[in-house]
């Protein structure tokens, strides 16, 4: 199969419409999508992921309005989240109408559903009578990519169409909440802080990001967002050896005894915005320079930092087993 990259919209409605899968611009990741209510073409995406059936997806709308046939109810506090956040980088799970196929959920009562705000993503959901189903566009397990490059390096030949909408402006996935017993729970970090949600609601939510069997939504699984390198934390105490071929990811440049050439700086100043927009970027990035081994610092759990270590946990699990 051929993978056309190009910035079609029309293109790319037309291939969704047909029952194909299309790699799409978000403000967190580039996502695979497919007709949310066509399961034949939602298999599509399972498939040219390798991702498990047990692994649900989100649907993305162009409008709260429009989620409302999807769903059973809309809970006052996710309604008051979602339209505190939203169009953005906030997933609300909501107990799914007869409209959502199986294949969606993997079998669960709750969707997971979510307004984008990308400009072309939103040109493109205003054209379609469906919502889309879009995991992010890459390998199962692999790094989440944040330009349509990343998107062709690991899916070429097994999708149709990418649309490049260039760096994706978080860069980070989304935050994925529901509720429990009238609490607000947090089942995936993202592009959203708790501090940010805690605002709105007037409480810390409870964080429950981790399973054993049934993932409840995206992003729970233990190993993921890896790089092909073999990857783990930078220890404070890191001594460097320049006969060694190791890259490192530095927020900012504090370590000078490092060569240019075997380090990317997420952000001259500190600031952790550009850091999570470059983090994945960085991760393609230095996984391409056949290094040893790749290490990364740990951020301060504050804020998107708490967010960002979470990717990084799991990315970095998979090398210690």
């Amino acid at each position: 199969m051929e993978t056309i990259v190009g910035t079609d919209c029309e293109q790319a409605r037309l291939l969704l419409e047909k029952g194909e899968v299309v790699a799409i611009p978000t403000e967190t990741v580039y996502g695979l999508a497919a007709n949310g209510l066509n399961e034949s073409a939602v298999l599509k995406i399972f498939e040219a992921k390798g991702r498990p059936l047990n692994n649900p997806l989100i649907l993305h709308f162009i409008s709260k309005e429009a989620i409302q046939p999807f769903i059973i109810d809309f809970p006052p506090v996710l309604d008051k989240l979602a339209t505190h956040f939203w169009p953005g980088p906030l997933t609300l799970l909501l107990e799914k109408s007869n409209l959502v196929p199986e294949l969606i959920t993997s079998g669960l009562d709750r969707v997971g559903v979510r307004v984008p705000s990308q400009t072309l993503v939103q040109e493109l959901l205003q054209s379609l009578s469906f919502p889309l189903a879009a995991p992010s566009a890459n390998l199962y397990g692999m790094i989440s990519p944040t330009q349509a490059t990343h998107v062709n390096n690991q899916l070429k030949g097994k999708i149709p169409y990418i649309l490049d909408g260039g760096p994706c402006e978080d860069g980070i996935e989304s935050t994925i909440i529901g509720l429990e017993n009238e609490q607000v729970i947090v089942y995936r970090l993202g592009g959203i802080s708790l501090e940010q949600i805690s605002i709105v609601i007037g409480y810390i939510p409870q964080l429950k990001n981790h399973i054993e069997n049934q993932p409840l939504t995206s992003g729970m699984v233990k190993h993921h967002y890896a790089p092909n390198t073999p990857f783990a934390y930078l220890e404070s105490d890191f001594v460097f050896e320049e006969d060694k071929k190791d890259g490192f990811i530095l927020l900012k440049d504090n370590r000078p005894e490092i060569p240019i050439t075997q380090k990317y700086i997420l952000s001259k100043t500190g600031d952790f915005k550009e850091a999570a927009q470059k983090l994945y970027a960085a991760m393609h990035h230095m996984d391409q320079k056949c290094f040893t081994r790749l290490y990364i610092e740990k951020f301060e759990e504050i804020g998107l930092g708490i967010s960002m270590n979470d990717r990084l946990n799991r990315a970095t699990k998979k090398f210690e087993e």
